[in-house]
């Protein structure tokens, strides 16, 4: 079953993304995308027009930094990292995240 960019929850993005980034150090736009969808089993699968923007909102937030480089197949590429107030906000989002989600799953277990 695949999810569409529409099903994801708002917000879910953004914590995909730093996580993603505290992960593996500083990537691409196009190689998060890859590690994203390869860590989902090819559930999610980010566009252009869905990651660009988040990167671009995430960098004005100050949660990421953005420098240029060179990419492993040779072509100049924007390579994102993580900030120290990225990593609190990660932090964050993944407590809210796990808060929620536990909430979820109590209100579908319930029997009566």
């Amino acid at each position: 079953m695949k999810t569409s960019k529409a099903e994801v929850l708002q917000g879910t993005l953004d914590l995909l993304v730093l996580k993603t980034l505290e992960t593996m150090g500083p990537m691409h736009g196009f190689g998060i995308a890859l590690r994203i969808q390869q860590v989902s089993e090819d559930v999610l699968r980010l566009n252009q027009g869905t990651l660009y923007p988040a990167l671009l909102r995430l960098e004005q937030r100050g949660w990421i930094n953005s420098k240029w480089g060179i990419s492993d197949n040779n072509r100049k590429a924007k390579y994102y990292s993580l900030t120290s107030s990225g990593r609190k906000q990660l932090r964050e989002q993944a407590a809210g995240w796990d808060q929620m989600s536990a909430v979820i799953n109590r209100v579908l277990k319930a029997t009566s």
